[in-house]
């Protein structure tokens, strides 16, 4: 994926994620906090091009992680926006990027059942249902959402 500036918000920028903004994005991660494999697979994300952020003036407002191997298909893993930048499109725009940058003709993502703001997001985003993955965890199945992009 090319870096690029979303439509209305200028100054804004999606483009890959680079070594240095990992700190800012563990920064405003609470889940990584308690839990140091998130961080682990973030870095490794990273590395591995598979990493995209929202920045503007040099901050990370939120990232996202796109591989390729959910059964040979593009999946969304993960989409974290700092708190104080939720509900205002970042994770919108970052999808809207994942779908570009996305090298298979599907890309999949998925959420908890109980994740209802996941579940608006991803509507909005325009992904339709196309499974659900029981006992990951308890009580909470795992709903998979898929989109064609190409």
């Amino acid at each position: 994926m090319t870096e690029q500036t979303p439509g209305p918000t200028s100054g804004r920028l999606i483009r890959a994620a680079r070594p240095e903004d990992v700190p800012a994005m563990l920064g405003f991660d609470a889940y990584a906090s308690a839990h140091p494999g998130r961080g682990l697979a973030i870095h490794r994300a990273v590395e591995q091009g598979q990493c995209w952020v929202e920045v503007e003036s040099a901050s990370v407002l939120g990232y996202l992680l796109l591989s390729h191997d959910f059964f040979d298909q593009g999946f969304v893993s993960l989409v974290v926006v700092a708190p104080d930048q939720q509900r205002r499109g970042v994770a919108l725009r970052l999808l809207e990027a994942a779908q570009q940058a996305c090298r298979t003709a599907k890309l999949f993502i998925s959420t908890n059942r109980s994740n209802q703001a996941a579940r608006a997001l991803i509507a909005k985003a325009g992904f339709l249902p196309s499974g659900v993955v029981e006992n990951l965890d308890q009580n909470d199945p795992e709903l998979i959402y898929f989109k064609p992009v190409r």
